[in-house]
């Protein structure tokens, strides 16, 4: 059994895209809490979440991965964009609110030239400033491809982050099978390595989620491009020996391929089939 789902469009609400993703034959699934490249969040009916979480307990879902806008940047060298990404951040939090439990996923941003350790200070002095506000929402920094000056290319990069808080902050990591791919990482030939090194390094108690890609290029490209499952350089034997690895047993996994609902459909009857 897992537990897998795709991204979906909020514009018709919470409770459709539970009831859209019970369609499509999944039991988790994220949306974007925002408009993926910026812009203001819509009020969030109580009824409408109320309706959602009623949805997910009946259908047996897994938890919920909210993901933050890609233009929110908390480490950027201009201070108006970080004060932007704080505004995002402690605005998408304050949502989760209402959603007790979930998961809130973000990309931990790119220094634009200050330098790593410059860039990590600032990602951890604004989830210092903002956590509070998260309540039960566990906020996972996203394991990133090394593209430009991004921060998170390596587990020691988000490690740096992770131990500027307390053992018990509700801080944690979602692996992306694209991402640590085309950082360097061989999931392919030695997932449990790779796996072994995220446990030394961060822990696995703090792994909470996987984004579910193949990607288009390379070990080691630095690229970030997604692809359907089989049809990257990662594969469908190294895709399936990822989602049946027992370290990664009952977390959310989240299909980020380049599909219309046909053909998530599909991905996602295919990866329940390896569990049958």
């Amino acid at each position: 059994m897992i537990y897998i789902g795709c991204h979906l469009s909020v514009a018709d609400g919470y409770a459709a895209m539970g009831q859209t993703m019970r369609d499509m034959g999944g039991n988790t699934f994220a949306w974007f809490t925002r408009n993926p490249r910026g812009g203001k969040s819509k009020d969030v009916p109580p009824d409408d979440i109320a309706a959602l979480l009623r949805l997910a307990k009946e259908a047996g879902f897994g938890p919920l991965v909210a993901h933050g806008s890609y233009t929110m940047n908390l480490c950027s060298q201009n201070p108006d964009t970080r004060k932007n990404g704080f505004e995002m951040l402690t605005g998408d939090l304050a949502r989760m609110a209402l959603l007790p439990g979930q998961l809130y996923n973000f990309h931990p941003g790119a220094h634009t030239g200050q330098g790593a350790d410059a860039g990590i200070a600032q990602i951890a002095d604004a989830l210092r400033a903002a956590l509070p506000a998260a309540g039960e929402t566990y906020v996972l920094l996203e394991t990133m491809a090394g593209k430009g000056s991004e921060v998170g290319g390596s587990f020691e990069e988000l490690k740096a982050v992770i131990d500027r808080f307390e053992p018990d902050e509700k801080l944690g990591v979602c692996l992306d099978t694209c991402h640590v791919w085309d950082a360097g990482y061989d999931i392919v030939n030695d997932l449990d390595g790779v796996l072994t090194r995220f446990d030394q390094i961060i822990g696995l108690g703090r792994l909470k989620a996987v984004h579910f890609n193949d990607s288009k290029n390379g070990r080691g490209s630095h690229k970030d491009r997604h692809e359907k499952l089989g049809l990257g350089q990662i594969g469908k034997d190294a895709l399936r020996r990822v989602a049946r690895h027992p370290a990664l047993q009952g977390l959310p996994f989240i299909l980020e391929t380049p599909n219309d609902d046909a053909g998530y459909r599909r991905e996602i009857e295919e990866v329940k089939s390896w569990f049958d």
